[in-house]
């Protein structure tokens, strides 16, 4: 039987993160379309962070786990792997407190979201386009440079940090009965789904992933953690595994994982643009796409949802239409 793993993210971490970033993080808002009301059959609540500072909510974890270093640790510098949107998010947040940051990216990684990430300072170390090839990277980065890792999902003070969109998007909507958020490493799903449960347990929290990238699918399935395999999807910001520390919170704590394939995520993007004028990346379209999918649909009991847009960071030279 596999064992428990780390569930030491609470709600009292998630507030007292929301409190430690407050200066620095915008308070992003929540947007509605009747026309996606009327295609969804509920009342959806846009949660955008894609209006958020970087493009993402990952300024949320990256920069609560840098300030809660020691000053003398966080002076050496930070290093993280990213294919993109935890880069440039860990390069502002260094940016912001004034260390160095070093970033290992693939070689494939989105160009505009690099591009992000040097303009804010950090120094960039490519690799190959594989996790095992980030992580090698990363280890002699650390070695060479004495920095200190901050992971882009894995890690306590980023999961609390991205939690914070959950206890935002309570506060700014009475009544929700679900919300849903991306997977990919499980940071930003488990954060939120524990603020949620702990603040309302009424409250019903879904992952929402690619079909091309189903780690999360399969391992809620299967009871026990699954690697990711070959991923294939147009939504970049989903094709790493869960970690140790997000699965078990997903496993206990997340209603099920809603997969959707890259032409439902193409048409919800797609459709998001054209009905709300706001511009979102396909890894927050799989959110889209989810709640407009027949499975979701046919859920009884959910009237009211909170949708998590994740990011805006499009490379406007490659739109899949």
């Amino acid at each position: 039987m596999e064992e428990a793993g780390p569930q030491d993210t609470d709600l009292a971490s998630v507030r007292a993160a929301a409190t430690r970033i407050a200066d620095i993080v915008h308070r992003t808002p929540v947007a509605t379309s009747r026309s996606l009301d009327l295609r969804s059959g509920r009342r959806l609540h846009f949660k955008c962070e894609n209006l958020q500072r970087g493009g993402t909510f990952k300024i949320r974890g990256a920069y609560h786990a840098l300030v809660r270093l020691a000053p003398d640790v966080a002076a050496r510098g930070v290093v993280s792997h990213s294919s993109g949107n935890h880069a440039q998010a860990l390069a502002l947040a260094a940016r912001v407190v004034g260390v160095p940051a070093h970033v290992v990216v693939p070689e494939n990684a989105n160009p505009v979201k690099r591009r992000a990430a040097e303009e804010y300072g950090a120094r960039i170390v490519t690799c190959a386009p594989t996790l095992a090839a980030r992580e090698e990277t990363a280890e002699e980065v650390l070695r060479v440079t004495g920095g200190t890792l901050i992971p882009p999902y894995d890690h306590p003070d980023v999961i609390a940090g991205q939690g914070t969109v959950g206890v935002e998007l309570l506060e700014q909507v009475e009544g929700l009965d679900a919300i849903v958020a991306p997977v990919g490493g499980g940071g930003l799903v488990a954060g939120v789904a524990v603020a949620a449960t702990e603040t309302d347990p009424r409250v019903r929290v879904f992952a929402a992933e690619p079909r091309g990238a189903d780690d999360a699918a399969r391992s809620k399935a299967a009871g026990r953690r699954l690697p990711q395999e070959s991923p294939d999807t147009i939504a970049d910001g989903l094709l790493t595994s869960l970690g140790e520390r997000t699965w078990p919170i997903l496993r206990d704590r997340v209603q099920a994982v809603l997969t959707v394939p890259d032409e439902a995520i193409v048409e919800a993007m797609r459709l998001f643009w054209e009905r709300t004028k706001l511009l979102i990346e396909p890894s927050a379209a799989v959110a889209v796409a989810a709640v407009l999918s027949e499975e979701f649909r046919a859920l009884d009991d959910i009237e009211r949802v909170g949708v998590i847009l994740s990011g805006g960071n499009v490379n406007l030279d490659a739109l899949p239409w």
